[in-house]
């Protein structure tokens, strides 16, 4: 199945998409392929607050970043660190795994956190959105408030599944 249709069925039932993509076979390609892409789409999801930032709209203390300084501590945050990061959050999620009695693999981890991560990039978007947009507000922070409980709620899932296998 395409990503995109994946995405939309792991909305509705992510323990069946990660048992679709683990029975696929270990291709950590594939994994690191999600989580790369996740990474690009969240960078550009901070497009709009950045420019919000560099505009000065809210900036009091005087003169406003430049939006290329900007874009270019996100780009390092969002495609080198962030994905380093990722793989010790996914081996520390193996290990709690194996601590429970889980019988899933390292691999296994790392697709859940990775495939979860491209999952709730349509809400990431919507966020960053709203960010540029809107800035600081209400609408703002429940669009994130959702996008986190969607992160966990998949999450969850996906590495129940993995674990089970």
């Amino acid at each position: 199945m395409a990503v995109t249709t994946d995405i939309v069925r792991t909305w509705r039932g992510p323990r069946a998409v990660m048992r679709d993509l683990l029975a696929q076979g270990q291709r950590e390609d594939r994994a690191l392929a999600y989580l790369m892409a996740a990474c690009i789409i969240i960078f550009i999801a901070q497009w709009p607050r950045l420019s919000r930032l560099a505009a000065g709209f809210e900036n009091t203390s005087g003169e406003a970043p430049e939006l290329s300084q900007l874009m270019a501590y996100e780009f390092m945050g969002w495609l080198i660190v962030w994905p380093l990061m990722f793989y010790v959050i996914a081996l520390v999620a193996y290990v709690i795994a194996k601590i429970l009695r889980g019988h899933g693999t390292a691999y296994g981890a790392r697709l859940a956190l990775f495939w979860t991560l491209l999952a709730t990039t349509p809400m990431a978007l919507l966020y960053g959105l709203m960010a540029g947009f809107l800035g600081p507000s209400p609408g703002t922070n429940f669009v994130g408030a959702v996008w986190l409980i969607a992160f966990a709620v998949i999450w969850f899932q996906c590495q129940r599944e993995a674990s089970a296998a």
